[in-house]
């Protein structure tokens, strides 16, 4: 019975060993495979933003400011201006 013992004991510790190496091995590969795919993965860089065009000069300025400056509106709601931007905009619009 010593030997019976002996051998299931014997066995239990090299299934064990085998597991945890198995798992190290396992996990090691994810992170290096993860390192690999992380960069394909990276989201393109933003577009540069597309510089507002100067309102038409007409007869009737006002109704051109009016119309430039819900333009820029448009712009900044859509995300193509930034808050700097438009303030930027808007006083050279106003200052016309």
């Amino acid at each position: 019975m010593p030997g019976l013992l002996r051998g299931v004991a014997r066995t239990a510790v090299v299934a064990g060993t085998a597991t945890a190496v198995s798992n190290r091995v396992s996990r090691r590969q994810g992170r290096r495979w993860a390192a690999e795919e992380q960069p394909q993965y990276a989201p393109p860089p933003p577009a540069p933003a597309p510089a507002a065009a100067p309102p038409a000069e007409s007869g009737a300025g006002g109704m051109d400011r009016i119309t430039a400056l819900k333009e820029l509106a448009e712009l900044k709601t859509q995300g193509v201006l930034t808050e700097a931007e438009f303030e930027a905009e808007k006083a050279r619009i106003l200052a016309s």
